[in-house]
C-alpha cells in the first residue's frame, strides 16, 4: 500500500511539473521581450512570439482532450511533453524573431496536450475526498507559474541569457517525462469516438483571422481597410460555419450537450472572462514597474512575487472551501476580490509608491487564484471518466482563448492610448517626427541604456504617457472582470463531493480511482 501511495505521489509530481513548464511559457517571455527584440530585431512582429504559442496551444487542446478520452491519457500527455521540449530547445537556438515565433508555435502544440490532460489524469486517479486538497495544489501551480514565468524570465535574462528562458524547460520536462512514463499505469477503458476534424478546420482559422485583424487594425492597416474588413469577414463566416458544423457533428470538439449542464457552461464563461482580464495584469504590470518606476527586468519580476504568493493561497483556500460552501459562493467572493484588484490597478500613476503597487497586486492575486482550482473541479462535476478529457480541455480551451484575445485586444488598446498621449505630450517639445516614432513603443523604456539617452524632460513626458496608458488599459480590463463576477453569481448550488462513489464492477466511469488503481 505504501508503494502504491508513493507511486501516486510520483505521478502527481510529474503532472505538476508538466503544468508548471507549460503554463509558465505563456508569460515567461514578457519581461525578456525587450532584450529579445533588441538582439533579434523585428519590433513590429514581437507580439507573435506570445500569440503563436497561444494560438497553437488553443488548437491542440480540444483535439488532445478528445483523443485522451478515446485512446488514453498517458500516451498523449507524453507526446505533448516531447513536442514541447523539442520546441523549447529550438526556441533557444532562434536567430530571428520569425524563427522564434515558428518555434514557439511548435511549443504551443505540445502545450495543448499538457495542461488539460494533466488535470484530467488528476481527477482520474485522486479520490473525491482528496480532490479539494490536490485540486488546490494543481490550481496553485497553474497560478504560480503564470506569475513565476515573468519572474524567472527576468532573472535569466538579466544574469544569464534570454535563451535560457526556453532551455530551462528541458531538465524540468525530462523529469516530468520520466515520472509519468515510469509510475503512471493507466487502467481506465476509454470510449471510442470520432474526431470532429471539420470543426477543427473552421475554428482554428477563425481564431487566427480574428487575432490578425485585432493586431494589425489601427497599426499597420486602418480599421476600414480592405485587409482588416476581409479578416473580420473571414472570422465571422468561419465561426458561423463552425457553429453549424458543431450542431451536426456526431462528436463535436465543443459539445453543446455539455453546455446544457449549467455549472459546466457558467464555469467556462467565468474562466474565459477572468483569463482575459488577468492576462492584462500579468503582461502590463512588469512593463509598468520597469518602464514607469525605473526598475530592472529582475526588479519587475520581484514585484510580482506578492501576486504570485497570494494567488497560491487563494487557490488552496478556494478548493478546500468548495466542499463546504459550494462552487458558487466561493467564486462569487473571490471574483469580487479580483474585480476590486483590477479596479485598484486602474488607479496607478507615475507617482504611485512601490508599497501601494504591491498591495494592489496582492488583492488581484487573491481574487484570481481560486479560479485556477475551483473552476476545474466545477467543470467536470457532472461528467464521468469517458468525458472528463473533453470537459477539461474545453475549460482550458476557453480560458486560454480568453487570455489570447485579452493579449491582443488590450495590446491594441494600450498601444493606441500610449501613442495618442505621447503625441500630445511631445506636441510642444520640439522633437522631430523620427524621434517621436522611435519613442512610440513602450518596450523601448525597458532598457536603462535607452532611457539614459533620452533628454530628461522628454523622458518624463513619455513615462507619464506610458503610466496613463497602462492604468486606462486596466480600467478596460474591468469589463471582462465584471462579466466574470456576474456569471459567477449564476453558478448552481453544487459543491465538491466529500467522499467518492462506489465503483460498479467493470465500470471505471462510475467513480474516481484510488491509489490502488494506478
Amino acid at each position: 500500500m505504501a508503494a502504491k501511495k508513493s507511486r501516486l505521489g510520483f505521478v502527481i509530481a510529474g503532472l505538476l511539473l508538466g503544468i508548471l513548464v507549460s503554463s509558465m511559457d505563456n508569460t515567461i517571455v514578457a519581461t525578456a521581450m525587450g532584450t529579445i527584440v533588441s538582439e533579434l530585431g523585428g519590433l513590429d512582429k514581437f507580439v507573435w512570439v506570445t500569440s503563436a504559442y497561444m494560438v497553437t496551444e488553443i488548437a491542440g487542446m480540444p483535439i488532445f482532450g478528445k483523443l485522451s478520452d478515446m485512446y488514453g491519457r498517458k500516451r498523449f500527455f507524453l507526446f505533448g511533453l516531447i513536442v514541447f521540449l523539442i520546441g523549447s530547445t529550438l526556441c533557444g537556438t532562434a536567430q530571428s524573431i520569425v524563427q522564434l515565433s515558428i518555434y514557439r508555435a511548435i511549443q504551443g502544440i505540445g502545450s495543448g496536450a499538457l495542461i488539460p490532460i494533466a488535470f484530467t489524469i488528476m481527477f482520474d486517479v485522486v479520490p473525491a475526498d482528496q480532490r479539494g486538497k490536490i485540486g488546490g495544489l494543481f490550481g496553485a501551480v497553474f497560478g504560480l507559474s503564470s506569475i513565476f514565468g515573468p519572474l524567472l524570465g527576468a532573472y535569466l535574462t538579466d544574469y544569464i541569457s534570454w535563451h535560457w528562458i526556453f532551455y530551462v524547460n528541458v531538465p524540468l520536462g525530462l523529469i516530468a517525462l520520466a515520472l509519468v512514463a515510469c509510475f503512471y499505469r493507466e487502467t481506465i477503458r476509454h470510449a471510442k469516438q470520432k474526431i470532429d476534424w471539420l470543426g477543427v478546420m473552421t475554428l482554428v482559422p477563425a481564431i487566427v483571422c480574428l487575432m490578425f485583424a485585432l493586431e494589425l487594425g489601427g497599426h499597420q492597416f486602418s480599421w476600414d481597410s480592405d485587409v482588416i474588413i476581409g479578416l473580420l469577414a473571414a472570422f465571422a463566416i468561419l465561426f458561423l460555419v463552425f457553429l453549424a458544423v458543431e450542431s451536426r457533428a456526431e462528436e463535436p470538439i465543443v459539445s453543446y450537450q455539455m453546455f446544457r449542464k449549467r455549472l459546466f457552461a457558467i464555469s467556462n464563461l467565468v474562466a474565459f472572462f477572468s483569463g482575459a482580464s488577468f492576462i492584462a495584469a500579468t503582461v502590463y504590470l512588469p512593463i509598468f514597474v520597469q518602464g514607469v518606476m525605473g526598475g530592472t527586468a529582475a526588479h519587475s519580476g520581484m514585484v510580482l512575487l506578492p501576486m504570485m504568493l497570494s494567488s497560491v493561497v487563494s487557490s488552496q483556500l478556494g478548493a478546500v472551501l468548495s466542499s463546504k460552501l459550494g462552487y458558487r459562493r466561493v467564486m462569487v467572493a473571490f471574483s469580487l476580490i479580483f474585480l476590486s484588484g483590477i479596479l485598484l490597478l486602474g488607479t496607478l500613476s507615475s507617482g504611485t509608491s512601490r508599497a501601494v503597487v504591491t498591495l494592489y497586486m496582492v488583492v488581484t492575486g487573491l481574487g484570481v487564484g481560486a479560479s485556477f482550482s475551483v473552476l476545474g473541479m466545477a467543470a467536470i462535476h457532472h461528467f464521468d471518466a469517458t468525458q472528463r478529457g473533453s470537459a477539461n480541455s474545453t475549460l482550458s480551451f476557453l480560458r486560454t482563448l480568453g487570455m489570447t484575445l485579452g493579449i491582443t485586444v488590450f495590446g491594441v488598446i494600450q498601444r493606441n492610448l500610449f501613442g495618442g498621449r505621447l503625441e500630445d505630450a511631445l506636441a510642444g517639445s520640439g522633437q522631430s517626427p523620427v524621434n517621436a516614432e522611435m519613442l512610440s513603443d513602450p518596450h523601448i523604456l525597458l532598457s536603462p541604456a535607452t532611457c539614459a539617452s533620452i533628454p530628461t524632460p522628454v523622458l518624463e513626458q513619455v513615462t507619464a504617457a506610458l503610466s496613463d496608458s497602462i492604468a486606462h488599459t486596466f480600467l478596460w480590463a474591468l469589463i471582462p472582470a465584471g462579466l466574470a463576477f456576474v456569471f459567477a453569481l449564476l453558478m448552481g448550488s453544487e459543491r465538491l463531493e466529500a467522499a467518492g462513489r462506489t465503483r460498479a464492477a467493470g465500470d471505471p466511469s462510475a467513480g474516481p480511482l484510488t491509489a490502488k488503481d494506478i
